[in-house]
């Protein structure tokens, strides 16, 4: 793996922060994250090897990390636009897009509403319709936001804590320490504004998602955690990730270890690198006419 580099670019009137994982000669991955998180969320692949087999970009969404926090303007578009921008300020006509839980939504509206950008999507723990208990089982992430925490020590014991957490590996602690900021004084609180992310929340539960996972005619895999999240329960149940397997033209379904969190890391991860590059190399000869059709 070559060294990971910080960039900052203007797109869509925001600063935009993203890091890339320089491989020269591999194919470019774009990785969007979960609404909460941040740009190393995806450490945990890297660390298992991704970076081995695609040049990697990862974006802090706005609101998040490094990039700039509006106080206005966390609709679906307003990120898919600056998505775009990225792709612009890249150079990459059409992207392999890779996203997580909300990463994964913006992922499906970008493949929907701007298919001449996208060759084809890879989804981790994300579909049309989640576990109708999602915004109960999600409160213990929610609920970091916004804290004041006496030290980033007191930071990270609580979140080794946390419920979500059933295990922890060392690639954990790049993304929980990018999650926050502390003061001189030690302060540590989350860059998320809880104000923020509850506007993207409420904003998902007014698309038309079903609709949206229809207009994907890019191929695609969706990679489902079956593991416990909270609540007993999985994020993601088994039935409706098939069903939202179904509703995209070629779709691919893959069975993740782990739960919504933790199928970033370990074995999780391990599976996860193994299923992204098997389903490239089936894909790459069709990516690979559609851009000398283009």
């Amino acid at each position: 793996m070559n060294a990971m580099k910080n960039h900052k670019i203007k797109t869509n009137n925001i600063h935009l922060h993203y890091i890339e994982y320089p491989a020269p000669g591999k194919p470019e991955l774009v990785l969007l994250h979960g609404i909460t998180a941040n740009a190393h969320a995806f450490d945990g692949l890297v660390k298992y090897g991704l970076n081995d087999h695609f040049h990697l970009y990862s974006a802090d969404l706005r609101g998040r990390g490094q990039s700039d926090k509006p106080a206005f303007g966390y609709s679906m578009e307003e990120h898919a636009q600056d998505i775009l921008g990225l792709l612009d300020h890249l150079g990459i006509d059409k992207a392999l897009l890779c996203g997580h839980s909300f990463g994964g939504l913006l992922s499906t509206y970008i493949a929907a509403n701007f298919p001449e950008r996208v060759s084809a999507v890879i989804l981790l723990d994300a579909a049309n319709e989640m576990n109708p208990n999602a915004a109960r089982m999600l409160i213990p992430t929610f609920s970091r936001l916004g804290v004041l925490y006496p030290s980033f020590e007191v930071y990270m014991r609580m979140m080794k804590k946390a419920p979500q957490n059933v295990f922890w590996d060392d690639a954990m602690d790049s993304y929980y320490r990018a999650d926050v900021h502390t003061d001189r004084y030690g302060i540590t609180q989350t860059y998320s504004n809880i104000a923020n992310i509850t506007a993207m929340a409420v904003g998902l539960t007014s698309m038309p998602w079903t609709t949206i996972f229809e207009h994907v005619h890019q191929p695609a895999i969706l990679m489902n955690a079956t593991g416990n999240y909270t609540m007993d329960q999985p994020l993601l149940p088994v039935r409706l990730a098939k069903k939202a397997v179904k509703l995209m033209d070629d779709c691919e379904y893959v069975e993740i270890t782990g739960n919504h969190q933790t199928m970033l890391y370990a074995e999780g991860a391990k599976q996860i690198v193994a299923a992204i590059v098997g389903f490239y190399g089936k894909i790459k000869q069709t990516i690979a006419k559609a851009a000398m059709a283009s």
